[in-house]
């Protein structure tokens, strides 16, 4: 299995993705505390569950080498056990698809003059230029 990215674990710990970040940083949590189960053991066996490094990273969201730490030992415990790492797999492409950027908005203008609308903010829709203003008809009026 590919190694899980630093920089998703050290955004996710850190708190970034709003409500769906916590809910996966959460997950992971879950996921790590699973008993480790090593291929051919019968019963669940003690072992490098990655609990210790996870505890790391959440205490100190910005420190690299305990992202790092983390990401190698979700690795060694999912080459270990083939359950974990599939079902890793699968929580890794779902927190990729987390938005991780913050919403923050820093708009700009300053100097000159405009004598056209302007329009500051994020993520716009719908919106059309140079075209005239849709009639009223009677209800909107």
């Amino acid at each position: 299995m590919d190694p899980v990215s630093v920089g998703l674990l050290t955004a996710l710990a850190g708190g970034a993705g709003g409500e769906l970040g916590r809910q996966a940083w959460a997950a992971l949590g879950e996921l790590v505390r699973r008993p480790l189960r090593r291929a051919g053991a019968p019963e669940a066996v003690t072992g490098a569950s990655a609990e210790a490094e996870l505890a790391r990273l959440a205490e100190d969201p910005r420190d690299p080498a305990a992202a790092r730490a983390l990401s190698t030992a979700l690795a060694v415990r999912a080459d270990a056990d083939a359950e974990f790492g599939e079902l890793l797999r699968r929580w890794s492409e779902s927190a990729r698809r987390i938005t991780l950027e913050s919403g923050n908005v820093d708009n700009s203008i300053s100097g000159g003059s405009f004598s056209a609308p302007v329009f500051q903010g994020r993520d716009f829709s719908g919106l059309t230029f140079g075209a005239p203003a849709p009639e009223q008809g009677p209800a909107d009026g």
